[in-house]
C-alpha cells in the first residue's frame, strides 16, 4: 500500500463514510503509512436529520413493516412493495428492470431501499423529495401495483387489525387511516433500513485489518482517480444528477420531470453502500457485473479508460460497503 505517496488524495476520505465518530489513534495511522493523515481523522459528517413529523415511532415501524409487505394495495392483490424491493436480493429484484402489474415491465432498474432515507432525492429521476413522497408512487403507477390509492385505503379498512394498528401508531387521529398514515408508516419502516458496520466503516474506525491490501489499494484508486466528487456522503452519493447514456438505454432520465433541456439523460447517483449485492447496474439495469459498472463509469463519467488491475482494486473496495443486513421480520398479516 502506497499511502505515503499519495497524501493529497486522503484527505478526501473522511467524505467517503458518515456515521459514529472515527476513533483512530495516532500511533495506527502512522503504522498504516498515514502519519501525515493523522489531523484529517474528525467527526465524520452527522446523517441528515429525520423529518420532525416522522418520528420512527415502534408503532409506526410495525405498521410500516406490515404493509410493505402487504399485496392488497396492490391491484392484482398480489404484488407488496417486497416484490420489487426483496431483503433476500439486497432489497432489490436483481433483474435489469421492474416488473409489475400484468407482468409489465418497467423502463427503470429496481433501487434498492437500503439506506434511503439518507438520501436528498428519491427516485432514478428524483421526482421526490424523501421517502413520504415515494411511498405511495409505486402504489399507484400503472406498471407497478396499478392500485387506486382510495381502494387500498378501503381494503385496509376491512381488517379490524389494521384499524388498530393505524390507530395506535396516529393516536390523536380520528380518521387515522388515509393516504398521509400510509406514506408516514412506509416511510418509518424503510428508514430503519440501514446497513452499518461494513469492513470500509471499520477500517475508518481503527481497525486497519479490516481492508487486505487490494482493498486499500481500490480505496486509494477510487480517490485517485475521481469517484469521490459524486460518491461521498453517508450514502456515498452527492444526490445530485450527472448525464450519462449507457449502452441500450433512451431514457430521457431527469428531462422527463423538469422538461429542461440541460436535465436530459442525467440521473440521480446511485448509493455505493452494498452496491455489490444490489446488481444489475444502471439506471436500465443492462450492465450485469461491478467490473463492467466501474469500467463504464471510467469512461462516461471521468472521460478516461480505467487499467484492468485499477477496475479489479476498485471493485475490491466496492466489496467492502456491503454493511450488516438490518434486523426485520416478515409480518404475520390479516
Amino acid at each position: 500500500m502506497k499511502h505515503h505517496s499519495r497524501p493529497a488524495a486522503l484527505r478526501l476520505l473522511p467524505a467517503l463514510v458518515a456515521g459514529a465518530t472515527m476513533a483512530v489513534s495516532a500511533a495506527a495511522i502512522a503504522d498504516d503509512g498515514l502519519g501525515d493523515y493523522r489531523d484529517r481523522f474528525e467527526a465524520l459528517p452527522h446523517l441528515p436529520p429525520l423529518p420532525a413529523d416522522n418520528s420512527l415511532t415502534e408503532e409506526k415501524i410495525e405498521l410500516g413493516n406490515m404493509l410493505f409487505f402487504e399485496p392488497r394495495i396492490s391491484a392484482s392483490g398480489v404484488i407488496s412493495c417486497a416484490t420489487c424491493h426483496n431483503p433476500a436480493l439486497g432489497w432489490s429484484d436483481r433483474i435489469p428492470r421492474a416488473v409489475g402489474h400484468d407482468g409489465q415491465v418497467g423502463e427503470r432498474n429496481t433501487p434498492t431501499v437500503l439506506n434511503s432515507g439518507f438520501l436528498e432525492a428519491q427516485f432514478w429521476d428524483g421526482r421526490e423529495p424523501d421517502l413520504e413522497g415515494q411511498a405511495l408512487g409505486p402504489i399507484e403507477a400503472s406498471v407497478e401495483m396499478a392500485m387506486d390509492l382510495d381502494m387500498a385505503l378501503e381494503r385496509l379498512q376491512e381488517f379490524d387489525l389494521y384499524q388498530r394498528h393505524f390507530k395506535e401508531a396516529f393516536p390523536d387521529e380520528e380518521s387515522p387511516i388515509n393516504r398521509d398514515n400510509l406514506a408516514k408508516s412506509l416511510a418509518s419502516f424503510q428508514r430503519t433500513l440501514t446497513t452499518p458496520n461494513s469492513p470500509f466503516d471499520r477500517y475508518l474506525r481503527g481497525d486497519l485489518d479490516a481492508l487486505n491490501e487490494q482493498e486499500k489499494e481500490g480505496m486509494q484508486a477510487f480517490v485517485d482517480n475521481g469517484c469521490i466528487a459524486c460518491h461521498r456522503g453517508p450514502a456515498l452519493t452527492d444526490s445530485q444528477f450527472h448525464a450519462i447514456q449507457v449502452p441500450g438505454s433512451t431514457d430521457l432520465g431527469r428531462y422527463v420531470v423538469t422538461e429542461e433541456e440541460s436535465d436530459k439523460y442525467r440521473f440521480r447517483t446511485p448509493t455505493l453502500r452494498n452496491v455489490a449485492v444490489t446488481y444489475p447496474y444502471m439506471n436500465n439495469g443492462a450492465t450485469e457485473t461491478l467490473e463492467e459498472a466501474v469500467a463504464i463509469m471510467g469512461e462516461e463519467m471521468l472521460g478516461r479508460e480505467l487499467e484492468e488491475q485499477t477496475i479489479a482494486d476498485i471493485t475490491a473496495f466496492l466489496h467492502t460497503l456491503t454493511g450488516e443486513m438490518p434486523n426485520f421480520e416478515v409480518p404475520a398479516l390479516p
